[in-house]
């Protein structure tokens, strides 16, 4: 079986778990403020927060800014559904923006449609990992906040400035499928100390002192805390910290073999006439290369015959204005038509050429007996 996505684990994680488990301390610790201050620096901010999840970034990102009742939050319909959740959450208005066809990202003429005196924030996705044209987009939507959903972008570049650094937040996904796997986790990149600290304080329940900062008896009144707003439980723990260390210094040499696997996709595609594939990296965009997607003629045939032959692949994703839930109220005829197309194929690092070429030569293979 060649599967869609896989955790890329070793030793090493193994053995940073042990150590953690060892120590007598799993929970919001240590581990999770070294993970903080490596992955900021990584990223090229200030500050980052761990979190549980990409969705618990993206919400506390909102609480931030204060988003709320009557406010409009501009988000890409092609997008994992929780960039728009989060919005509703926050009692405010999820605007839905079509796409662009060749890159999938959000649509900027779209966006400069729908902006209005409500508008107060915006959620770009870094969808596959391909960064959004940031500048191009501040031009767009002027002061507006600009919240980076960078949950498919870990590692990514644009103009040399990595993913999760351009806005005003950036918000990442350690889910078990991304580039930096810790099976869950999160984590909000910005620059703003007082946000950074309310983030932390969001995240564990609005109290100002986390559980591992009690157990300092050399303060006075040690066990004392204080609770000034109403937060989430969505705190990162030093189990899957420890993980997201070791990953953390693995995440360029993952990233490089995702774009050795690009490499042989894009030269065996480039030639067939039926397939369109995503444009690929240059000067100024530098993708993270979680997904590799291809659009394609009868996408559903492919998927089962690729299937039948053990090869997994999936799509990303159904445009979310046409769920029930959110109404299906607007026309986005872009994502709408790209949704029957778009097919994501095996991307790991844990693939090998072998693997890769038996995709391909399926797929050229379908191309033959359907086509």
């Amino acid at each position: 079986m060649i599967d869609l996505f896989k955790p890329y684990m070793g030793d090493e994680e193994i053995e940073a778990i042990s150590e953690v488990l060892r120590s007598g301390w799993i929970g919001l610790g240590p581990k999770t403020a070294m993970f903080e201050e490596e992955f900021a620096k990584y990223i090229g901010v200030k500050f980052a927060v761990g979190v549980n999840s990409a969705t618990a970034a993206l919400d506390i990102a909102l609480k931030l800014l204060r988003v709320n009742f009557g406010d409009e939050v501009i988000v890409p319909t092609i997008t994992f559904v929780s960039t728009a959740h989060v919005v509703a959450y926050n009692l405010a208005t999820p605007i839905f923006v079509d796409v662009d066809e060749k890159t999938m990202n959000l649509s900027l003429d779209d966006v400069e449609k729908k902006l209005s005196k409500r508008t107060k924030a915006i959620i770009p996705v870094h969808y596959s990992g391909r960064p959004v044209d940031i500048d191009a987009l501040k031009e767009v939507v002027g002061k507006i906040s600009i919240i980076e959903d960078a949950a498919h972008a870990c590692g990514a570049l644009y103009k040399g400035k990595h993913c999760g650094a351009l806005g005003d937040m950036g918000c990442f996904s350690f889910h078990a499928v991304k580039n930096l796997a810790m099976g869950d986790g999160g984590a909000i990149t910005l620059n703003n100390h007082d946000m950074s600290e309310r983030a932390k304080r969001l995240r564990w329940l609005g109290i100002d002192k986390t559980t591992w900062d009690r157990t300092d008896i050399g303060r006075t009144y040690w066990w004392q805390y204080f609770v000034d707003e109403i937060g989430l439980k969505c705190h990162m723990n030093d189990l899957i910290a420890s993980v997201g260390l070791v990953q953390l210094r693995k995440l360029e040499d993952m990233n490089q073999r995702r774009r050795e696997i690009v490499k042989q996709y894009d030269n065996a595609f480039k030639t067939i006439d039926w397939i369109i594939a995503p444009p690929g990296d240059d000067d100024e965009y530098k993708s993270s290369w979680h997904i590799y997607w291809i659009r394609v003629p009868k996408r559903d045939e492919l998927t089962v015959y690729l299937k039948d032959a053990g090869i997994i692949t999936g799509v990303h994703y159904y445009p979310i204005h046409l769920y029930r839930c959110y109404g299906n109220i607007v026309s986005l005829p872009v994502a709408e038509k790209l949704s029957k197309e778009i097919v994501s194929l095996p991307m790991h690092p844990g693939l090998t050429d072998d693997d890769v070429e038996k995709v391909i030569q399926k797929i050229i293979e379908f191309g033959k007996k359907k086509l």
